[in-house]
Order: C-alpha cells, then structure tokens, then sequence
C-alpha cells in the first residue's frame, strides 16, 4: 500500500492538533510551518478532514482547526479513506491470465486490502502520539486495549 502525500499531511496535521490538546484552534499557518507542510495544500486537506466530521473549523482572529472527535475515535483508516477514498484492491485488468488464476490474484488482493483496513482502523491518533512520545516506534504494548483487540481480531 502506498500512502499518498495528502494522507500523510493530514496525519502529520493531526498528530500536531492532539499533541496541542485539540481544543485550541491552530491556525492552518501555524500547523504547515510546524509541521513543514506547504499552506496552501494543507489548508484544502484540512477542509476535506473538516467536511468529514474529522476536524471542526472556526473563523476570524481566534480561529482554527481543532479535532471534532476524541483522539481515541479517531483511527489512521479515518484520516487515510477521508483524503483518498475507500481503500479497494488495485488490481490491473488480466486478459492474458487464465481464468482460474486471475480469480486467485482478485481474491488475494482483497484479502490483503481488507486486512490492511483493519490494521489501519486499529491504529488510533492517541496510538500515534503515544508512540511518538515513546520514541517514535509503534508497538503493540503501545496500543490502546481496543487497538490491540482489533488486531488480534485480524490474526496479525
């Protein structure tokens, strides 16, 4: 799976909302330069995770991004579908395989994206910011009891 560059801002923008509290509004200005985003382009990410009910946004002087639902609601598969849509198999059109084989790829793949989905919906801001704290590694003693259920429940 790749994660695309819109993807990866919007969890980088994230991560730097819940590590500020999430309560207080930051500027999109503020999250690019300390995040080392391009404006511009975040501000559009950041109205598509607002347009999600990921983020709430307010206008005017004291105005902002902040999240709109607890960081323990809030999984990497939220951020990740809310940018670039639903995670479906990428599967190249097979004309020259036989049937039975094509068949085999299909189902594999589907295997592999659904698979993925649990893993990326098991993945919580709280985690991501837990494990940024504990030295930037992602393990599963780091993970909430709801995250570590829910990939156990995916047999990883």
């Amino acid at each position: 799976m790749k994660l695309s560059q819109s993807a990866s801002y919007a969890v980088n923008a994230a991560v730097r909302l819940v590590e500020q509290g999430g309560r207080t509004p930051l500027s999109c200005r503020r999250l690019a330069d300390e995040g080392q985003m391009p404006e511009r382009f975040l501000l559009q990410i950041l109205r598509d995770l607002a347009k999600k009910g990921i983020l709430h946004s307010a206008r005017g002087g004291g105005g902002g991004f902040t999240l709109d639902r607890d960081p323990k609601e809030i999984t990497l598969l939220d951020l990740v579908e809310a940018i670039d849509g639903p995670l479906t198999p990428s599967i190249p059109p097979m004309n020259t395989l036989p049937a039975d084989s094509a068949e085999m790829l299909r189902d594999a793949m589907r295997t592999i994206t659904e698979t993925t989905r649990r893993q990326l919906a098991a993945i919580t801001l709280s985690d991501l910011v837990r494990s940024r704290s504990g030295g930037g590694r992602l393990q599963t003693a780091m993970l909430s009891d709801q995250s570590q259920s829910l990939l156990m429940a995916a047999d990883l």
